[in-house]
């Protein structure tokens, strides 16, 4: 007897069930649960019951407490605009490197494509703590023959200052993450229509002209998930001014939210991180959803 069309489509769904269900239980065991279990934390707080003379800590019900702690913070608060001001440094810097650098990779006259994609790839695989240790030596006077330089020729560079700090850690992060961008940047162009290209040129526009007004404007996607992924990173910034403030004397312990979040955390304030963490989480969706919201509308226009 054949299948009836109810019975072949709960078999459908069933299957259709067996091979998404892996997905939802790592997302919730990773992500909603995590989450969860952090919303809790945010509206508890540790106290130690017996007036402090060892009794036993126990979690305390705050209600808001903790968020409007975190939210009245000044430090908390600076943090968001020190990294605001590293994302109007960083960003457009980073992307704009590696933009030209992929159009350059696609133009007819480049030579040897794979070893220089190689070459611009090879820092984005250096770990993180390993990159700013090498850049805090050689942002360390008397140590560094890139400072030593830059002084011999009458430019001065202040690792001490706001303005040198945030130069220092968006310029390592610029060195380690430009050729990634570059690769997806180069994957996107090879998509481009050659009848395009082609037309392009029979109409008489150069090199450049077909680079910066055909090609990039038909990568646009590429780049706006670049900048959205870019974003995100950025605002969790953590391990780069970490290790810098060794020798940036301006970097303290709240200079970003995650900073912020860990010295908390480093002081048992359990409550607090969690609802810092969450006030970043609501920040970061927002700054995603307006980078997407004016790449449409730019797109539109």
């Amino acid at each position: 007897m054949p299948p009836t069309r109810s019975g072949l489509a709960r078999r459908q769904y069933g299957v259709a069930a067996l091979f998404t269900a892996p997905f939802f239980l790592l997302f919730f065991t990773f992500t909603l649960a995590p989450i969860g279990y952090g919303g809790w934390l945010s509206l508890h707080r540790e106290q130690t019951s017996g007036l402090g003379l060892g009794g036993e800590p126990e979690q305390v019900f705050v209600g808001l407490d903790n968020f409007t702690r975190a939210l009245t913070d000044g430090q908390f608060l600076g943090s968001f605009v020190t990294v605001g001001v590293y994302c109007l440094v960083y960003i457009p810097v980073m992307i704009g490197i590696a933009l030209v650098l992929a159009l350059l990779l696609d133009s007819a006259y480049a030579r040897a494509k794979r070893a220089f994609q190689l070459a611009l790839y090879l820092p984005n695989i250096v770990p993180g703590l390993i990159a700013a240790m090498i850049w805090t030596y050689l942002y360390t006077p008397g140590l560094s023959p890139i400072i030593d330089a830059l002084e011999q020729v009458g430019i001065p560079f202040n690792l001490g200052s706001d303005a040198g700090a945030v130069g220092a850690v968006a310029n390592l992060t610029t060195w380690m993450h430009t050729g990634y961008n570059v690769i997806i940047f180069f994957a996107a162009l090879q998509a481009v229509p050659r009848e395009v290209i082609e037309a392009s040129t029979v109409d008489g526009a150069g090199q450049i002209r077909i680079a910066w007004s055909v090609k990039a404007p038909m990568i646009r996607g590429a780049v706006v998930l670049a900048v959205l992924f870019t974003v995100i990173g950025a605002m969790q910034l953590f391990t780069e001014p970490f290790i810098v403030r060794d020798a940036a004397t301006t970097i303290d312990q709240a200079w970003t939210p995650s900073l912020y979040i860990y010295q908390l955390t480093k002081a048992y304030d359990m409550g607090g991180a969690a609802a810092a963490s969450l006030i970043l989480t609501v920040v970061l969706a927002v700054a995603s959803f307006l980078v997407t919201r004016f790449s449409k509308k730019g797109a539109t226009l």
